[in-house]
């Protein structure tokens, strides 16, 4: 009778022996580490990439498009108090233009009427003169001298522009000496366009 070759059963108290892990269940283990690897790189790349998109649009929306709410009614019928506007930062404004600016850290509306250099007259009627002509302003529904302490006629210094609200008789602008010429640098940008109300979405002019 030939002996065989007999497996020792573990005494007690030791461990038995574990068993090494097959070619497939390293390959599985292999492929979920690589998956979990490439989620957590795909995550953070998604993640960074929209801070990214959120900090330029705060750029955009601070620097060059400003989103402005309209306070008060200096600007009726042109704009209404809770009017959502957009605006565009630029250097240079012209006759005509709205636009916003800091005064006293807040941010006024109004619109420009003459700029550095130009001499404005209003006579008594609230007719306007700039350089010595009539100003067209079919956005003013009832004229008005409003509320005014410069001498006219008046020369606009330079880098700075004279502004009025399109509601002459309760604006209070350059016209008067607490507001005054704006610097160019304290403008924020030309209103171009209405968001809100809907009713009144478009362009503003």
């Amino acid at each position: 009778m030939s002996a065989g070759k007999k497996t020792q059963a573990p005494e007690a108290g030791e461990k038995a022996p574990v068993a090494a892990p097959s070619i497939d269940q390293l390959r599985e283990e292999l492929a979920r580490e690589q998956y979990r690897r490439s989620y957590s790189r795909v995550l953070r790349s998604t993640i960074f990439s929209l801070l990214v998109v959120a900090a330029v649009t705060v750029l955009l929306a601070v620097l060059l498009l400003p989103v402005l709410r309209i306070s008060g009614t200096s600007m009726t019928e042109t704009l209404y108090d809770g009017d959502i506007v957009v605006a565009v930062s630029g250097s240079k404004y012209e006759t005509g233009d709205v636009v916003a600016f800091y005064y006293n850290n807040t941010i006024l509306v109004k619109r420009v009427i003459a700029t550095s250099g130009d001499w404005v007259d209003i006579d008594e009627s609230g007719n306007v003169y700039v350089n010595g002509e009539l100003l067209d302003e079919p956005y003013v529904n009832e004229k008005a001298l409003g509320e005014c302490d410069v001498e006219f006629p008046y020369q606009v210094p330079d880098r700075k522009n004279f502004l009025m609200g399109d509601h002459r008789a309760t604006s209070i602008d350059s016209r008067s000496s607490t507001v005054g010429c704006v610097d160019n640098g304290l403008v924020i940008g030309k209103i171009v366009f209405r968001v809100w109300p809907l009713a009144n979405l478009g362009t503003i002019k």
